[in-house]
């Protein structure tokens, strides 16, 4: 299955100079842990970072900052992972746990933002598949039981 198949395509994005107060209140009103922060080219959304709730515990509140004084772009990481919405999940899966990210926007061939992929979508797929495994387990046995009786 590719990425593309099951990503999340509503994304919640900023720009760079998106301030840090305003991101956060983005992520609650969303329920979302982070923002893709994009540059706009030729009318098309281009993913240049990710902004968690958690960089903004750690690099922000933790380390005293005030927020007000703070953009997106203050507090991203130097370099987005980013997975092209044709790869298989589980090669997906194994560059997320290769770059230690948890979240990863996903992108056409061009590196358009087409959407995000994140560790959550992933395990609740798993889990469907593997609900889904363990009944075809019980109704063979059943099926087995009944036509060897």
């Amino acid at each position: 299955m590719a990425v593309g198949e099951i990503c999340n395509r509503d994304v919640v994005i900023a720009e760079r100079a998106f301030p840090v107060v305003d991101a956060a209140q983005l992520m609650r009103k969303h329920h979302v842990g982070d923002l893709v922060v994009v540059e706009e080219r030729q009318g098309r959304k281009y993913p240049v970072g990710i902004v968690t709730d958690r960089d903004i515990v750690v690099e922000v509140v933790a380390a005293g900052v005030n927020p007000e004084a703070l953009k997106v772009g203050d507090i991203m990481g130097p370099d987005v992972a980013t997975v092209l919405e044709s790869q298989g999940l589980f090669e997906a899966l194994r560059f997320m746990r290769g770059k230690g990210v948890r979240r990863m926007p996903v992108v056409d061939r061009d590196g358009g933002l087409v959407g995000i992929l994140t560790l959550d979508d992933l395990l609740s797929l798993l889990a469907e598949e593997m609900t889904e495994l363990a009944k075809l387990v019980s109704h063979e046995r059943q099926r087995e039981a009944t036509d060897r009786t």
